[in-house]
């Protein structure tokens, strides 16, 4: 039997059309050039209805409440679809992919993000075959999780971030190698993707809880971040240097931490090198992190951290259970020794 597909348009560059104010998302025009192209039309693809997310954003303009909306069009259309496959933007996609991940729990069918660097109006473009070829992934039942393709390439969505601006190739999965290549043909590295998993379908909605992000460099002051360290700051992701270093002036740093802490706020390490894991402990220069109450977020990706600092936090979850998860794969986003659903 033929599978069927629900593309859903977010907007981005996949679909945009030049205006007077440069290039913008379209819904009509994006629509009637997908129906005039003959690769979607062929019996070998599988068959596809497509929905529009209102309004259609620039990624760049996606937030929790898009996500959540997303994710309830994919759970309102689950029982009556094979596949899905999500056109977005590239500036966030990675941030959606991870949501998405933890959101779609217990979810066994294909859920594909693909876009573009080039829009599909234009003669010469990127889209076609990522959208063509996300559409057969979709329709594949290797596949049991969330997923990112573009540029040749089918990554897991918690394992990815965008790296170039310009290039055709614009994301990667620098701690997780791909699932599946297109070439000649789509060559599926079975031992790398999910197994499906048993019990029934559910959307996890999201909270828009206070998360914060801090990036450590050479000479920052951490006394500027004292004010944002209160009670109402639920999670804040640090990007520190190589396996979770700081800085050996960061005195000022500690006590923030520990109150923070003290506080309930999560105090997630992860580290500014794409490639790599960090390792509390390892360096003296870390040492004070772990002391101070820091999670190792291990060679979780910025992105997949703050996605999963959101969906903890909306489970309702005690504070003890959400530190354990924190340090555990639930989706495949990190390499750690155990892995448990929720």
């Amino acid at each position: 039997m033929k599978k069927h597909v629900l593309i859903i348009y977010t907007g981005g560059t996949i679909g945009m059309a030049k205006t007077s104010s440069g290039y913008a998302p379209q819904g009509k025009t994006f629509h009637d050039l997908l129906n005039m192209l003959p690769e979607l039309q062929d019996p070998a693809m599988p068959s596809w209805d497509m929905v529009d997310m209102d309004p259609l954003l620039d990624s760049s303009n996606i937030t929790v409440r898009e996500w959540n909306t997303i994710g309830q069009m994919i759970a309102d259309h689950y029982s009556q679809y094979d596949g899905f496959v999500i056109l977005h933007g590239t500036d966030t996609m990675a941030y959606t992919a991870s949501a998405l991940s933890f959101m779609l729990r217990k979810n066994r069918k294909p859920v594909i993000l693909t876009g573009s660097q080039i829009p599909l109006c234009e003669l010469r473009n990127d889209a076609r075959d990522n959208l063509v070829t996300a559409l057969l992934i979709a329709a594949n039942d290797a596949v049991h999780e969330v997923c990112l393709y573009f540029g040749g390439k089918l990554l897991r969505g918690n394992r990815t971030l965008k790296y170039s601006a310009d290039d055709l190739v614009a994301f990667d999965s620098p701690n997780y190698p791909p699932l599946a290549e297109a070439g000649i043909h789509i060559r599926y590295h079975h031992k790398m993707l999910l197994p499906p998993v048993e019990g029934e379908f559910a959307l996890q909605l999201l909270q828009n809880i206070p998360i914060g992000v801090i990036k450590v460099f050479p000479g920052i002051q951490f006394d500027l971040f004292q004010s944002i360290m209160t009670e109402k700051l639920k999670g804040i992701v640090i990007e520190t240097f190589g396996a979770g270093n700081i800085p050996g002036y960061a005195d000022a740093l500690l006590p923030i931490i520990r109150k923070a802490s003290e506080n309930g706020t999560f105090i997630i390490v992860c580290s500014q090198c794409p490639h790599g894991t960090v390792a509390l402990g390892a360096y003296e220069t870390s040492s004070a992190l772990k002391e101070a109450g820091a999670i190792s977020g291990y060679d979780i990706t910025t992105e997949a951290a703050v996605a999963k600092l959101y969906y903890l936090f909306s489970r309702g979850l005690s504070r003890d259970e959400i530190r354990i998860r924190m340090m555990r794969s639930i989706r495949g986003e990190m390499s750690t020794p155990d892995r448990a659903e929720i």
